[in-house]
């Protein structure tokens, strides 16, 4: 498993980036929120990420908040949910955004994300309420 990388940002494009480790690029696909608070390429960059192996491929995720991982590690826990899927997800709402929808069951919210449909968000929502509840008891931060 490669947990982050730390180096040089080569290059930067809204769905992936190209990051330089002692001569190595690494190609990690990314959400609109990373791609934002990412810097220009040239600068020295650390993101955490997720490897996922396939039958087909090797494909590197990479989140600038460990929050936004750890969102996206719950995500695609759901039925029907893969990795790319997730990813639109945090393109379109921020991670408090999506924990929020999911706490405060708001099906709407989660149905205007691109792909997902109604029984897929009900799904998102009847899978991860209850273990988004308690995870936000125990890092403190309580139900928003």
């Amino acid at each position: 498993m490669i947990t982050y990388l730390d180096g040089k940002l080569a290059h930067k494009d809204p769905a992936y980036v190209i990051i330089d480790v002692g001569g190595v690029g690494y190609e990690v696909r990314i959400s609109l929120q990373t791609f934002a608070a990412l810097r220009d390429a040239g600068e020295r960059c650390r993101l955490n990420t997720y490897l996922s192996i396939r039958e087909d491929a090797h494909l590197l995720y990479g989140f600038y908040e460990m929050d936004e991982k750890k969102l996206f590690l719950d995500l695609i826990s759901v039925s029907g949910i893969g990795a790319n899927t997730a990813l639109m997800m945090l393109s379109s709402l921020s991670a408090a955004e999506i924990r929020h929808a999911i706490l405060s069951e708001n099906l709407r919210v989660i149905q205007s994300i691109k792909g997902i449909g109604s029984k897929t968000a009900q799904r998102v929502i009847l899978e991860l309420k209850d273990k988004l509840k308690k995870d936000s008891y125990a890092t403190g931060a309580g139900v928003g």
